[in-house]
C-alpha cells in the first residue's frame, strides 16, 4: 500500500463523517438544520404580526411587495453556500483539505463581493423593481421603499451568514449553524417590537432589526472560521493567504449550487403567478379575490413550515453524502440517502395528517372572524396540501444529486415541481375549473414530480448497490492477499 493511500485511509478514519454510524450522524446534522428552518419559517409569521399591528395592512402590503427581492438575495446566498459546502465536503472526503479550505475562503470573499454588488444594483433600481412587483399605490411604494432600502444595506451580511452557515455543517459543526440563525432570529424578534412600538420607526425599524440580526449571525460564524479549533483533526479556516479569488474554483462550486439558487428563484416566479391567478379567478367566484389571496397566503406559510422538515433533513444529509462520495464509500452514501428519505417523509407525513384531521383548528390560529375566509382556507389546506407528504422524497433526492457532484440532475429536479409542473398547472387548470383549479394544481404537481424523481433516483440506487458490493469484495480480498 502506497504512502498516499495510507495517509488517505488514516484521514478518513479520523473524520466522523466517514466512520460514525450513519443514523447517528444524520440525527446530529439534521436536527439543528430542521430547527434552523423552522425558526426561519415561524419568524416570518411573527414578523408579519408585528408589522401588521404596528403599521397596519399597508405595512404588510409593503413587505409582500419586497418579498421577491428578498427571495432573490436568498437565491444568491444559497447558490454560493450550498455549492461551496457540497464542493468542500467532496474534497474533504478525498482527503484534499487544502482545496476544501480554498473553497471556504473563496466562498467567503465571493459572497461579500456579490453582496456589495447586489446592494448597489438594488438601490439604484429600487423603485422600478418595486413597481414591477406590485407597488402601484403611492403609500405602498413609500413603505416598500423605506423597508427594502434598509434591507438592501444588509445584503453583504445576509449573504455571508447564509454561506458560512452551510460551510459550518460541512466543517462538522451543525450546531454552530443553528446557533448563528437562532441568535439572529431571537434578536430580530426582540428588536422588532422595540423599534416599531417604542421608537415608532415603522417598517424601517423592522428592516433595521432584520439587518442587525443578519450582522450578528455573520459575525458569529466568521469568528468561528477565523479561529483554530481545539481538539479537532480537520478545521477549515479563513486566512489571508487564501484570500485570492480563483475563477475556476468559484465556477465549480457555483455549478454545484445552481440547483439551490434555481429553487429560490423559481419560488419567486411561482408566487407572482399564483397571486395573480388567485385574485383574478377569486373575483370571478363568490369567494372573492382578497379572501382567496389571504387564505392561500396562510396555507403557503403552513406548507413552508411542513417543508422545513424535508429541507432540514436534506441539508443535514449533504455533508455526509458529499464526504462519502469523495471517500468512495458507496454503501454509506446509499444508507444515508435512504435514511434521509425515510426520516423526512415520516416527519412531513405526521404534520400532513394533523392538517387533514384538524384543519379548522389550525386555520383558527390565524383568525376565524370571517366565515367565508375560514371555509375557503380549510378547503385550501385540505386540497392544495393533499400530496405534500411527497415533498420529503423530492427535496432529499435533489440534495443527493447536488451533494454527490451531479449539478445537471440537481438543477432539473429543482425546477421540476414549481417551474415545469406547478406554474403551467396554475395557468391551465383554472381555465376549466376556476378557483378550484388552483387548489388542484398543488397535489397534481407534488405527485407527478415524485413519480418523475423516482425515475432519476432508482437507477442511482442500483449503481450505488453494485458499487457497494464491489467495495466490500475489495475489502474482503485485501486481507487474503496480504
Amino acid at each position: 500500500m502506497s504512502e498516499a493511500t495510507t495517509y488517505l485511509e488514516q484521514y478518513r478514519r479520523e473524520n466522523p463523517l466517514g466512520t460514525q454510524p450513519v443514523m447517528k450522524l444524520l440525527v446530529q446534522f439534521s436536527i439543528p438544520a430542521i430547527i434552523s428552518c423552522l425558526i426561519n419559517s415561524i419568524y416570518n409569521i411573527v414578523d408579519q404580526i408585528f408589522i401588521g399591528q404596528g403599521v397596519g395592512y399597508l405595512g404588510n402590503a409593503a413587505t409582500t411587495v419586497a418579498f421577491p427581492i428578498m427571495t432573490i438575495l436568498m437565491a444568491f446566498g444559497t447558490l454560493i453556500g450550498a455549492g461551496s459546502s457540497a464542493y468542500a465536503a467532496i474534497r474533504l472526503g478525498e482527503g484534499n483539505e487544502e482545496e476544501a479550505n480554498r473553497s471556504l475562503n473563496n466562498a467567503f470573499w465571493f459572497s461579500l463581493l456579490v453582496g456589495i454588488a447586489l446592494m448597489i444594483v438594488g438601490i439604484l433600481f429600487l423603485r422600478p423593481l418595486l413597481r414591477l412587483f406590485g407597488a402601484a399605490d403611492p403609500e405602498i411604494m413609500r413603505y416598500a421603499y423605506d423597508y427594502t432600502f434598509v434591507i438592501l444595506l444588509g445584503t453583504p451580511f445576509n449573504l455571508v451568514s447564509i454561506v458560512l452557515s452551510n460551510l459550518a455543517r460541512t466543517d462538522g459543526h451543525p450546531r454552530l449553524s443553528m446557533y448563528g440563525i437562532l441568535i439572529g432570529a431571537i434578536l430580530n424578534t426582540i428588536l422588532d417590537p422595540i423599534y416599531i412600538f417604542v421608537f415608532h420607526w415603522g417598517v424601517t425599524g423592522a428592516a433595521i432589526a432584520t439587518i442587525t440580526s443578519q450582522l450578528i449571525s455573520a459575525v458569529v460564524l466568521t469568528v468561528y472560521f477565523l479561529r483554530p479549533a481545539k481538539n479537532k483533526p480537520q478545521h477549515m479556516r479563513i486566512t489571508r493567504q487564501e484570500s485570492r479569488l480563483r475563477g475556476r474554483l468559484i465556477y465549480r462550486f457555483v455549478t454545484l449550487g445552481i440547483s439551490s439558487g434555481i429553487t429560490q428563484s423559481v419560488a419567486c416566479i411561482m408566487q407572482v403567478v399564483m397571486n395573480n391567478s388567485l385574485v383574478y379567478y377569486g373575483d370571478l367566484s363568490p369567494t372573492g379575490g382578497s379572501v382567496a389571496l389571504s387564505a392561500m397566503g396562510i396555507v403557503m406559510k403552513i406548507a413552508m413550515i411542513m417543508a422545513a422538515f424535508g429541507i432540514g433533513v436534506g441539508i443535514g444529509a449533504q455533508p455526509i453524502l458529499g464526504f462519502n462520495r469523495g471517500a468512495q464509500q458507496y454503501g454509506r452514501i446509499r444508507q444515508t440517502y435512504l435514511l434521509a428519505v425515510s426520516f423526512s417523509t415520516g416527519l412531513i407525513l405526521i404534520s400532513w395528517m394533523i392538517c387533514q384531521l384538524w384543519p379548522q383548528a389550525i386555520i383558527s390560529i390565524f383568525g376565524d372572524a370571517n366565515a367565508e375566509f375560514t371555509n375557503f382556507a380549510v378547503r385550501c389546506l385540505r386540497i392544495y396540501l393533499f400530496c405534500i407528504f411527497c415533498a420529503g422524497f423530492q427535496i432529499v433526492s435533489t440534495n443527493y444529486f447536488q451533494a454527490t457532484g451531479q449539478p445537471l440532475k440537481a438543477s432539473v429536479l429543482s425546477m421540476l415541481r414549481q417551474l415545469l409542473l406547478l406554474i403551467p398547472l396554475l395557468v391551465i387548470l383554472p381555465i376549466f375549473f376556476g378557483l378550484d383549479g388552483i387548489l388542484y394544481a398543488g397535489p397534481i404537481a407534488d405527485f407527478s414530480s415524485a413519480v418523475i424523481v423516482a425515475f432519476f433516483i432508482i437507477p442511482e440506487m442500483k449503481k450505488l448497490s453494485a458499487a457497494a458490493r464491489a467495495e466490500q469484495e475489495r475489502k474482503t480480498a485485501q486481507p487474503a492477499q496480504s
